[in-house]
């Protein structure tokens, strides 16, 4: 029997498919009906649109020297591969583990947020009948398994057309608040920005942009990943600075900034205010579509974070950090092990907060745990990988000084402040004070300390896999490697 394969699918992606499995993850209807409401009530107010823009402005940043690197490497492994470069094995190692659990938290998490949104908001409101969210979550992350089986081109055509119908709703809601109240220009006023806390907005804000770093986890599947990578990079944080910052200045527009704020608490909740002004300004049949819009949204977020979680364990295994059976493709060129055993890791963990609690729903038991504590890691995971830029270019004694050092150091500072404000605020982050979400940040204290003694047992007892780490983990062109040193002469 011929082995199975290990290598991804190539040539797969170009810079639209990448930003749509990206923004995707970041899935605008949600963002428009979820995260936004809680920014303006917890945040800065008024204030949240320009929040938006300073943690575009930050990202952008990071991305300027993120794109210097990419043109050096390419990886199926995402940050972490980064963070070998510039931190060395055991931070990469580090970096790795976090980022697979906080991708498979993801997923658990999201499989939670459809149940409940599919099964017990959009069925009553269509056909007066609520479905229990477990088994609703599990019949629709079974569609999400079989489409990332299917091959990542599969996933970037499905996606495209969830991101298309996202796109169009937050931009007729938004041109439509435009074009009958106006959007109130004081938005970029010191007094209403500083409103509120502006801290808590730039937090609140820069969890609406989780999703963005998955551009590193394409590159093999990438076609001229040196050039596709960094500019899908630009291209997904300055869309999903502008479409939030849009859909945050209508809501505080047709609101009025002086109100937002209060508003926003009245709602909270109910969790209704978007929908609220969606019914105000698109009727009962924009409300009706912007249900099933947010599962549609919820879904394609699965699919997209499905396909990342399944990226993070095939490298790892195929670096035999973990068992390399993980590390086998089928026919299509598309991690198949590695996607069943992240579904298996969900199902089991949803199944596990469905019957412990089984009066409650998921929105208040599992999401919290899934969604919060994942978007504390991969903030940290993000952070990361900023300061293993301005390592490796540092060590590599690089002239452009701006490019690898200021911009990327800047944008590290940023997305370090971004990690400390969502330990310091994880209740609010993760949208719940129950003690067994709150030791969540515990368990990447663990991680640390258990991926430094893993790097040392590996680094002893199996050398020959801790020296791999850089050739798979990185998986540097030589050549292309060598051109770029002599054009940092």
């Amino acid at each position: 029997m011929a082995e199975a394969p290990t290598d991804l699918a190539r040539n797969k992606l170009g810079v639209g498919s990448i930003v749509f499995l990206v923004l995707a993850a970041v899935a605008p209807v949600t963002v428009l009906i979820v995260v936004l409401p809680l920014a303006i009530a917890f945040g800065n107010g008024g204030g949240i649109p320009i929040a938006i823009l300073l943690v575009a402005a930050a990202l952008l940043l990071f991305a300027v020297g993120y794109a210097q690197i990419t043109k050096e490497l390419t990886n199926a492994g995402g940050f972490y591969a980064i963070a070998v470069k510039g931190l060395g094995k055991t931070a990469g190692l580090i970096t790795g583990i976090i980022a697979t659990i906080g991708y498979n938290a993801f997923v658990a998490g999201a499989l939670g947020t459809i149940g409940f949104f599919a099964g017990m908001v959009v069925a009553p409101h269509l056909f007066g009948v609520e479905l229990d969210w477990f088994w609703t979550g599990l019949v629709l992350f079974i569609v999400v398994f079989l489409l990332a089986r299917s091959g990542i081109h599969v996933s970037a055509v499905v996606l495209g057309i969830a991101l298309v119908l996202e796109i169009l709703l937050v931009l007729v809601f938004g041109f439509t608040v435009l074009f009958k109240n106006g959007f109130d220009l004081a938005v970029f006023s010191p007094g209403v920005i500083m409103g509120g806390s502006l801290w808590i907005g730039l937090l609140l804000a820069a969890t609406a942009f989780i999703g963005f770093e998955a551009t590193a986890l394409f590159g093999e599947e990438a076609k001229e990943p040196r050039k596709t990578i960094p500019r899908a990079t630009y291209v997904a944080i300055i869309v999903i600075g502008l479409m939030h910052a849009f859909a945050a200045w209508a809501i505080v527009s047709a609101l009025g900034l002086k109100e937002s704020q209060g508003a926003a608490l009245d709602h909270l909740e109910a969790g209704d205010l978007t929908l609220v002004l969606i019914g105000e300004y698109l009727g009962e049949i924009g409300v009706t579509v912007a249900l099933v819009l947010v599962v549609v949204s919820l879904f394609a977020a699965q699919l997209a974070f499905h396909n990342s979680a399944g990226r993070y364990l095939f490298s790892l295994g195929r670096a035999r950090v973990l068992p390399y059976w993980l590390a086998k493709t089928n026919k299509k060129g598309s991690p198949e092990r590695a996607l069943i055993v992240n579904f298996v890791f969900a199902v089991v963990i949803a199944a596990i907060f469905r019957f412990t609690f089984p009066d409650q729903p998921a929105i208040l038991t599992l999401v919290p745990v899934g969604l919060g504590f994942a978007t504390l890691a991969i903030m940290i995971v993000q952070a990361i990988a900023a300061i293993s830029v301005v390592a490796y270019f540092r060590k590599q004694g690089d002239p452009r000084w701006m490019s690898t050092f200021v911009a990327p150091g800047l944008g590290f500072l940023a997305l370090a402040m971004f990690s400390i404000m969502a330990i310091v605020n994880f209740a609010t982050v993760a949208g719940s004070s129950e003690p067994y979400v709150l030791v969540l940040p515990w368990i990447l204290v663990v991680a640390v300390i258990g991926g430094i003694f893993y790097g040392m047992y590996l680094k002893s007892q199996k050398p020959e896999v801790y020296a791999g780490l850089s050739d798979d983990l990185e998986k540097f062109d030589d050549e292309l490697a060598e051109a770029a040193a002599e054009n940092r002469k």
